[in-house]
């Protein structure tokens, strides 16, 4: 069965952790996580300054961006998990509500209709918020039940995250519903399913898929997955992006042309090259040193996201920290995967390093619950 290992040693660490020293913050900030995301936002303006060639109004609205997501960070450490597990249904029927309002009134932007321009609001993505309600609502069904999940349980954890997936595939966003679903899905192999269940459902999705693909998959969305195969078929069109991005990785060798000194990105080859493929313009201009500094900057807080969820207090804590973590692990795999030619292309930004606003936001919303979780007392619900 997946992760009953990591239940059971984090069951037996809450009995020690007293032993190590790990005093709660007076303010409910977890220092080294603070540290870490301190050093990626850094790390980001550094190489968004070079990938915007020096657009100081796009660089302070990303810093500011940066500070409002700190700020909302710390809010929601200074709550504490049991508030957050008795809300979870209420914000879950929330997020459902305004998707739906979305499909109605939400503004079209880049060929998705997924945000919302509400007078005396700034512009947002709900979407984007789904990524942490969902599995919360999933984390707090499945905690209260006997693990591993039982095979109705996981019927039931199936809805609650298909039904906010499939209202962000009509939004024509996909590379967020697949994110959405993802982050509920871990929490399900978190809490113990087993094995031949996982493999049952990979085979079944493979199965599927060529259904999907004939049937139910849009132009661009096959498009995208021929591209995938071969860029080369239409390396002027839709093959151009990911052609020029492998260039410019390529060209970047082990150390890089020097900060600034990137062709493909300062001569417009690359298009996006402050959002989906600004680790294009860091590999060409530090090379693999680079790129793998930046890797360990991620390894970081991935570390320390998981350590928090081995020491979480209970179940509920447990799942959704491990969920947190392992989602923003997925973001920047894929990231990464997709600029390299290894994943198709679905229009994922690099976390705390591309151009963003409410996902810059929502990133810092995760980092809050990771904090709130690992210095709040004990969950009143075990």
């Amino acid at each position: 069965m997946i992760s009953q290992d990591f239940v059971r040693q984090s069951g037996g660490f809450q009995r020690s952790q007293n032993r190590v020293g790990n005093t709660p913050s007076p303010l409910h900030i977890d220092l080294p996580l603070l540290v870490g995301v301190l050093l990626l936002c850094g790390f980001g303006l550094f190489v968004l300054n070079s990938a915007s060639d020096g657009d100081q109004a796009l660089l302070r609205r990303q810093a500011t961006g940066m500070a409002v997501g700190l700020v909302v960070m710390f809010a929601v450490a200074q709550f504490s998990v049991h508030f957050y597990r008795s809300w979870s249904p209420t914000m879950y029927t929330g997020g459902i509500a305004i998707l739906i309002l979305v499909l109605f009134i939400g503004v079209e932007t880049n060929g998705a209709r997924s945000w919302l321009d509400l007078p005396g609001l700034p512009s947002f993505q709900p979407s984007e918020l789904m990524k942490f309600v969902v599995p919360m609502l999933v984390a707090w069904y499945l905690a209260s039940r006997p693990l591993p999940p039982r095979f109705k349980h996981l019927f039931w954890s199936a809805v609650m995250i298909l039904v906010p997936s499939g209202l962000i595939v009509v939004q024509n966003d996909t590379g967020t519903a697949i994110m959405v679903a993802m982050s509920g899905i871990f929490v399900v192999l978190l809490a113990g399913i087993r094995w031949r269940i996982v493999i049952s459902g990979f085979i079944a999705l493979l199965l599927a898929s060529p259904a999907w693909y004939i049937f139910l998959a849009q132009e661009h969305q096959k498009n995208r997955i021929l591209t995938f195969f071969d860029p080369y078929r239409d390396p002027t069109g839709a093959g151009y992006n990911i052609i020029q991005s492998q260039i410019a990785i390529g060209s970047g060798g082990v150390y890089g042309k020097g900060y600034g000194n990137g062709a493909q990105s300062h001569l417009d080859f690359i298009p996006e090259s402050n959002t989906d493929f600004i680790l294009a313009v860091l590999a060409e201009e530090f090379g693999l040193l680079g790129v793998l500094f930046l890797i360990c900057l991620y390894m970081f807080v991935l570390v320390r996201g998981f350590f928090i969820a081995w020491a979480a207090r209970d179940m509920y804590s447990r799942l959704l920290a491990g969920s947190i973590t392992l989602t923003f692990f997925f973001y920047v795999f894929v990231n990464m995967a997709m600029v390299s030619g290894l994943l198709p292309v679905i229009g994922l930004p690099l976390p705390l390093i591309s151009r963003g606003g409410t996902a810059i936001v929502t990133l810092f919303i995760g980092f809050g619950l990771l904090m709130s979780i690992h210095t709040h007392p004990r969950s009143r619900v075990a």
